[in-house]
């Protein structure tokens, strides 16, 4: 038997589509016309607009914000929690018209821009301006563990 969690106090729209084993959490909102693919996880207190497709084993998580008309490929994965494991959690927002390649990953507190790109597999890290395409992995060393925790405290303190 195949099945998907679709919680009981999450509002779905018009003629969405949700596909094998995917789960789709408390007090999120989902447009019309959205295809959620198999296998995604849309958490909690998430935003869909309308004609949004998020293709299968894609992880939404909880204070995502999601335009219209966006694309979000396979395996793509947005973040909460810019300093694992705070208690302290923002989302990422992709504005309408926004395509996220198969295998992005975007970091807690990103913009994507309206009408952005992101290539497949890419590290996004920084806000993406609108009408832009973005592409590659800009991780490098930053900082030490010392200064993570530090930072880490600041951001569950600020």
């Amino acid at each position: 038997m195949v099945t998907n969690f679709v919680s009981e106090k999450a509002k779905i729209g018009k003629n969405v589509r949700i596909w094998h084993f995917a789960y789709v959490g408390d007090n999120t909102e989902i447009g019309d016309n959205v295809k959620i693919g198999s296998l995604a996880h849309v958490d909690y207190n998430v935003k869909v607009g309308e004609n949004t497709m998020i293709e299968g084993m894609a992880y939404i998580p909880p204070l995502s914000r999601i335009g219209k008309n966006v694309f979000i490929g396979p395996a793509a994965s947005l973040t909460n929690d810019p300093y694992p494991t705070s208690k302290k959690m923002i989302g990422v927002t992709i504005e309408d018209g926004a395509v996220i390649g198969s295998r992005a990953v975007i970091k807690a507190g990103v913009t994507v821009g309206r009408n952005s790109v992101v290539a497949m597999g890419a590290v996004v890290t920084k806000d993406v301006p609108p009408d832009t395409v973005v592409a590659g992995v800009p991780a490098r060393a930053r900082y030490s563990r010392k200064e993570y925790d530090q930072k880490k405290k600041e951001w569950e303190d600020g």
